[in-house]
């Protein structure tokens, strides 16, 4: 059977090489120091550590992929999923999606406008295939209307 090798860096190096690669959550930082192989107790201090020093923030990380997710055309919902799945807390995700105000009805329309250059769809098929799209991406419904409504210029 393989069996691991013992790390070679102590857990506070291993966190900082890591951090020093870009942000982690907390929880995604203590996962992938299990993963290497250290304990648990050791984690934790580590973490504290990392902490103490500013080089393991749950806000600066969950501001970060709030930016990235926006970037990519993901709506609120989609953002907070994908935050929460990495366990960073409501309010932290909170205080993130308010500090990177974003107008979300201006963000559907072009992320619609970028996928479907054709247009709204004029087939109840083709219009649910937009729908879903647009939801998948983590858009309400009324965002959606509005987006796929401004493809066509019903808006104004």
């Amino acid at each position: 059977m393989y069996s691991r090798k013992p790390p070679t860096l102590s857990v506070k190096e291993a966190a900082i090489a890591l951090l020093s690669r870009r942000d982690h959550g907390e929880y995604e930082l203590q996962q992938k120091l299990q993963l290497k192989g250290y304990d648990d107790t050791e984690i934790d201090s580590a973490i504290i550590f990392c902490k103490e020093c500013n080089y393991l923030d749950d806000l600066r990380y969950a501001k970060s992929q709030v930016r990235q997710h926006i970037y990519k055309g993901h709506g609120e919902r989609r953002i907070r999923q994908e935050l929460n799945q990495k366990r960073v807390t409501e309010s932290v995700v909170d205080t993130a999606m308010a500090e990177e105000a974003t107008d979300w009805f201006e963000l559907a329309k072009l992320t619609a406008e970028k996928k479907f250059k054709a247009g709204k769809a004029k087939e109840p098929k083709e219009y649910a295939k937009q729908v879903r799209f647009l939801q998948y991406r983590g858009y309400s419904f009324e965002q959606i209307s509005y987006a796929l409504n401004a493809l066509n210029g019903e808006l104004e």
